[in-house]
């Protein structure tokens, strides 16, 4: 079997000089063992060492973090990783993908193998893993990015902060605030579990495929929900439906789920919120008393 070449040594600040994968070691690694990049999958390769720097140092490991990273696929990023925490934990749902990642860490990374774990998983079904990670830092598919951020927020505590690489509109999202014309579901659903902001702009062609858009990056730091006697699911279920009708008010958009819009007027005056206003003007606070102010009863 052949094995790829590592390319001219590439170090991460405060690190030792060691190699990461370029552009041909990925094309060679991939025909190695008959990868194709799929669309169902939403595969694309980092294939650019800058890329990966620059991804890692934005992302802020420190040297006692255990990193969860999902979709490892060649292991690109994986490799830069390893370089700056304690430990990797990856989760990869394709099995070819997954069962070559441990030679190529062993080979590229030969004294942390040791602190790689992998997990052969859909990211949306994962509730366990072999090490509790501290921080997330992922090159998600596109088509899934928002479900799996909210998904491992939700049942992964321990997650402090993290950086996820997305498509650029749904990096918006992610980090847009109320007032702003791409706040949504997303936006007000992770900011449930954290502080999100755009931490920069990556372009086409450091990916193998080239994607045909640009892709975000999102930075989070976990912080603590509102302060509420609504459940999660109870404050979820407000945002669903304030955000299914955009255009309508608060009042006529809450209608359904309140029972009546009578009903969703009471519980909008009692949360101190303008029925007339519209979801994309409120925050998670506000969407959280909501929540609560219809399990309160009608005096």
């Amino acid at each position: 079997m052949t094995e790829p070449s590592p390319s001219a040594p590439e170090s991460l600040p405060g690190a030792a000089p060691a190699p990461l994968m370029g552009a041909s070691d990925i094309r060679r690694l991939a025909e190695e063992i008959g990868v194709r990049p799929t669309k169902t999958l939403g595969q694309n390769f980092v294939i650019d060492g800058n890329t990966i720097r620059r991804i890692v140092n934005t992302a802020d490991i420190r040297a006692d973090e255990t990193v969860l990273e999902v979709g490892p696929g060649l292991g690109s990023l994986t490799l830069g990783l390893l370089d700056a925490a304690r430990s990797v934990v990856a989760v990869e749902i394709d099995p070819v993908l997954a069962g070559r990642l441990p030679a190529t860490v062993g080979q590229w990374r030969p004294d942390a193998v040791g602190n790689f774990h992998l997990v052969l998983a859909d990211a949306m079904r994962v509730t366990e893993l072999p090490a509790e990670p501290t921080a997330l830092v992922a090159n998600l598919p596109y088509n899934v990015a928002v479900p799996v951020v909210l998904h491992l927020l939700q049942h992964f505590p321990s997650l402090q902060h993290g950086l996820v690489m997305v498509q650029d509109e749904v990096a918006d999202r992610l980090a847009a605030g109320p007032g702003s014309k791409t706040y949504g579901v997303p936006s007000v659903k992770a900011a449930w579990y954290s502080s999100m902001r755009k931490a920069g702009v990556i372009g086409m062609n450091v990916f193998w495929p080239a994607p045909k858009i640009h892709s975000g990056l999102v930075s989070f730091t976990r912080r603590e929900p509102p302060v509420t006697t609504a459940t999660r699911e109870q404050v979820f279920a407000v945002i669903d439906a304030a955000f299914a009708q955009r255009r309508k008010t608060l009042r006529a958009a809450l209608a359904g789920w309140a029972g009546s819009a009578a009903e969703a007027e009471r519980c909008l005056r009692t949360a101190g919120i303008d029925p007339t206003a519209r979801g994309e003007v409120i925050d998670i606070a506000a969407f959280a008393r909501i929540a609560e102010a219809h399990e309160q009863p009608a005096t």
